[in-house]
């Protein structure tokens, strides 16, 4: 890929806030250049959407997040995309790869309790036809997310000994 469209495309992965006035400074392009390559990456479907970064806990709003392995037998002429596009169409569902490994596909799902998950997971997800198995690992505590930091300071106030 070019380094100039990396470029432009890095700071807006970084701060979708990013002026183009700001990225034309920071790449020496001209404004009309920065923002003929937004608009054609908009048109194009390379910037899917903008984004800002919630720490959901710090309002007061938890949820259950959970990484489920899905198995599956992929269907004639289409691989596992039929199955993964149906998997990805429900609202729960926040990402689905197709992985490397003991399974198929890694699904995210985000839910507003443990009860509404499990079923999510035995009435909608297990019932798909091609899906064999699933195992399901939940959220403890999220530590880095997309480059976030979500490590608070912490007041160590014990005195530093070295050998």
């Amino acid at each position: 890929m070019n380094p100039e469209v990396c470029e432009i495309l890095s700071i807006l992965n970084r701060d979708g806030r990013t002026t183009p006035e700001t990225i034309a400074k920071l790449t020496g392009k001209s404004l009309d250049e920065v923002n003929g390559a937004i608009g054609e990456y908009e048109k194009n479907g390379v910037i899917k959407r903008y984004n800002a970064v919630i720490d959901w806990e710090k309002v007061g709003f938890d949820k259950v997040t959970a990484f489920i392995d899905v198995k599956v037998v992929p269907a004639r002429d289409v691989g596992f995309d039929a199955i993964a596009g149906r998997i990805a169409r429900f609202p729960e569902v926040k990402s689905v790869w197709l992985v490397s490994g003991g399974s198929d596909l890694r699904v995210i799902v985000e839910s507003v309790n443990l009860k509404e998950l499990a079923n999510f997971v035995a009435e909608k997800l297990a019932t798909i036809y091609g899906v064999t198995g699933t195992v399901t690992h939940f959220l403890l505590r999220r530590y880095k997310e997309d480059d976030v930091l979500y490590l608070e300071a912490e007041n160590n106030e014990r005195l530093v000994i070295a050998p």
